[in-house]
């Protein structure tokens, strides 16, 4: 498929869908907000080194190394921009479940999703940025979508940070209420990108097998370097077997709803980057929940070969 017909992937927006798109961008971050507590905060300063370690990795690493990819694997340029758009977010409130699910140290991974979420504020425009204008294929891209430093840093900041600020109030101040919007708005955040998926589908069918034969194969490749990362992250610290599961999913799990909303109201809803947003938010559940498995198989294995 030509550059320009994969392009062509996405949904029209005019002026009032756009204002919508930003109030969905706000409640996503003020939903990610709503699950955190300071007491996570303090966690870090007790026990610095793990969560920071996962941050560095997600933070800093993992947009490197998604630069680095884009750059060897040399994709069209607006599926380059949505790997670094998506390698630049932060982790995802499904990593928790997953990290649950697999054993792994669920608290360590809270506490890494509320890090990373609020540095996000700065950092995922600041990556975005950053790594889009050092490939030259995606830099190029930036000026065609007329994304100028000053005033995407500044609204991207607004639009994330303003919300997070509002939900973390709401967590401490008025914490029951906060526990009943939980639930609703991680719901609303998965809708999201599971309807954008549907109706892409629905209005683009002819595009399903490009998606499938094109896309999807560099989400996979991308999302297993993002695991690899986060495992030799915890390796390279000596993390117990507890830790190095919650760093693992919590690198390999980006909140890709939040990298997809930022297409589709910055980046003009730009087709090839829209869609590895897409495919990453199938594709992580996928590959999380099946290293849970794998691990949870595992320790069973172990217990009954200790038992034995």
């Amino acid at each position: 498929m030509t550059d320009a017909s994969i392009d062509a992937v996405l949904i029209q927006i005019d002026s009032t869908g756009q204002a919508i798109l930003g109030l969905v961008l706000a409640l996503i971050m003020f939903g990610v907000a709503l699950d955190l507590r300071l007491s996570d905060f303090i966690a870090v300063l007790r026990k610095p080194l793990a969560p920071l370690t996962g941050l560095v990795a997600q933070t800093l690493l993992l947009p490197a190394l998604t630069w680095a990819m884009a750059m060897v694997i040399q994709p069209q340029p607006s599926v380059a921009l949505g790997m670094i758009i998506v390698g630049a977010c932060p982790g995802g409130n499904l990593s928790n479940l997953i990290t649950h699910m697999g054993r792994g140290n669920t608290a360590l991974s809270v506490c890494m999703t509320g890090l990373s979420s609020v540095v996000a504020i700065i950092a995922t425009p600041l990556n975005i940025l950053l790594w889009a204008s050092l490939n030259p294929a995606t830099a190029a891209l930036l000026r065609q979508v007329d994304i100028e430093a000053g005033p995407f840093l500044a609204q991207t900041v607004l639009i994330l940070g303003l919300p997070m600020a509002l939900g973390m109030a709401l967590a401490h101040w008025a914490p029951r209420l906060a526990a009943r919007l939980r639930r609703p708005f991680q719901i609303m955040s998965f809708l999201f990108l599971i309807l954008f998926i549907l109706a892409t589908t629905a209005s683009n069918g002819r595009y399903l097998l490009t998606f499938l034969s094109d896309i999807m194969p560099l989400v996979v490749l991308h999302n297993a370097a993002a695991l690899l990362l986060g495992w030799l992250a915890a390796k390279a610290i000596r993390m117990n077997a507890a830790d190095s599961r919650a760093v693992t999913i919590e690198i390999g799990m980006q909140n890709s709803g939040l990298g997809l909303a930022l297409i589709l109201n910055q980046f003009d809803a730009l087709g090839g980057a829209a869609l590895i947003a897409a495919g990453w938010g199938i594709w992580h559940i996928v590959s999380g929940w099946t290293l849970a498995t794998l691990w949870k198989r595992g320790d069973a294995r172990r217990r009954r070969e200790q038992s034995a």
